[in-house]
């Protein structure tokens, strides 16, 4: 289990960044920005990437792309498909259970920073998405970005805003140009240590 803060302690060093924010706030768009800066440095990325799918200006879906490899595959779809529905879209478990736990594998053995966008409804359905997550914070001592949904309630994002390393962000249409660059700079010191 991820370590639980002590209630009033203030974290000793920043590794798990989370990203937050309300629908269109721009959560992606803050890590995308990051993966650029941290890649422009020399560093590895890896993780997922979750990407609107629109037709005729209207969102019709999600794809999910892995970071290192640049693959991707229909994470949700308004048309019918099996498995289990969130609002109006149909989720793939199986690109999560395939494509997202073998790239967070990838990011935990070979990149300096792992991402993961998003713990939300839709991906949290599968059991071994939740798995591949904890194993990648757990069991590496690599700084994570992660997207959270806003209001969701579920045990692993609560235990990761509890986490002692952890730190939480919520985009806003104020914040979002700097908060690339403030984010970016915490992660890019935490590596510099990571080096010494």
């Amino acid at each position: 289990m991820i370590e639980q803060n002590s209630v009033g302690k203030k974290p000793q060093t920043i590794r798990i960044w989370l990203v937050t924010g309300d629908p269109g706030s721009g959560k992606t768009t803050v890590v995308s920005k990051i993966i650029l800066k941290a890649k422009t440095y020399g560093f590895t990325v890896g993780g997922v990437l979750t990407r609107e799918v629109r037709s005729h200006g209207e969102r019709i879906g999600f794809n999910l792309i892995d970071i290192s490899s640049e693959v991707s595959s229909t994470l949700a779809s308004t048309e019918r498909q099996p498995g289990p529905r969130v609002g109006k879209y149909h989720v793939n478990l199986t690109t999560l259970s395939m494509l997202a736990v073998k790239a967070l594998a990838h990011a935990r053995t070979s990149s300096d920073l792992i991402v993961c966008d998003e713990l939300g409804p839709m991906e949290l359905f599968s059991p071994e998405f939740r798995r591949s997550v904890t194993s990648a914070i757990e069991e590496s001592r690599k700084p994570c970005l992660c997207v959270v949904h806003k209001r969701l309630a579920d045990p692993l994002i609560d235990q990761l805003k509890q986490d002692p390393e952890s730190k939480f962000n919520e985009v806003t249409y104020e914040n979002r140009d700097n908060l690339p660059d403030e984010i970016w700079m915490e992660i890019l010191e935490y590596l510099k240590n990571l080096e010494h």
